[in-house]
């Protein structure tokens, strides 16, 4: 483990798994997510890192829960949380009990 509380990912694993996270948060929204918020969209979409995707998750979440309500957005969400395992500092998930919500 580093410093910075991070698992030790290469560069190239991280860019990947970064890259795996945005898609699946442009998939989860969706075509009405791009269309009738395209600001989360291009948040998402133009997010430079993945902390950059890590807020993002709140804006997802309001549009999964408008489209298919609290319950299955929540687990979505809980889904997409769970990629960010080790490529996050862990001051970012300390409110979870060190892991990603």
């Amino acid at each position: 483990m580093s410093l910075l509380g991070l698992a030790e990912v290469t560069p190239e694993a991280m860019i990947d798994r970064t890259e795996d996270i945005r898609q699946l948060m442009l998939g989860e929204i969706g075509e009405y997510g791009e269309k009738n918020y395209p600001g989360v969209a291009r948040r998402v979409r133009y997010a430079p890192d993945v902390q950059g995707l890590w807020y993002a998750r709140s804006d997802v979440m309001a549009i999964l829960a408008s489209t298919h309500g609290e319950t299955i957005a929540r687990e979505k969400i809980a889904n997409i949380s769970g990629k960010f395992k080790g490529l996050l500092p862990h001051s970012l998930t300390s409110a979870t009990g060190g892991q990603p919500r």
